[in-house]
């Protein structure tokens, strides 16, 4: 496996902002990019929102903090907040050690499968942070 697919996984789905779904059934799960995770440095601490919670696509869906910066988190898809990485209160950390495992953030039952149309393959996704 070359480095940009073990970066890119192909089964996900990717944002712009470079978040990353994950999909089973009507639920996608969503983290940060291993490039977003490593763009911003050591992740400090992140706010999630809460379960039940009705995201809109494009919406700000919580912050992540690094040493040097805070960012935004957006949702790439609309949905309800089934579940929220709890662990990620006390281990922060484990967005830059596990982007795409243990550092997930949230899980939303989506709204409108449509969504998932704007998203980016992992193709695209690896063409975008080239360009970067």
């Amino acid at each position: 496996m070359s480095e940009a697919e073990n970066r890119v996984p192909d089964e996900l789905k990717y944002s712009e902002q470079h978040e990353w779904l994950s999909l089973d059934g009507d639920v996608g799960t969503i983290g940060v990019t291993d490039y977003a995770q490593s763009q911003l440095g050591d992740i400090v601490f992140v706010e999630l929102p809460q379960v039940g919670d009705i995201l809109e696509k494009g919406q700000s869906f919580g912050t992540i903090e690094a040493v040097k910066t805070v960012e935004e988190l957006y949702t790439p898809v609309a949905g309800e907040v089934l579940e929220i990485n709890d662990t990620l209160e006390d281990g922060a950390e484990q967005v830059n050690s596990d982007p795409y495992s243990d550092g997930w953030m949230v899980k939303v039952r989506l709204s409108n499968m449509s969504d998932l149309d704007t998203m980016l393959s992992s193709e695209d996704y690896e063409a975008l942070i080239e360009d970067a």
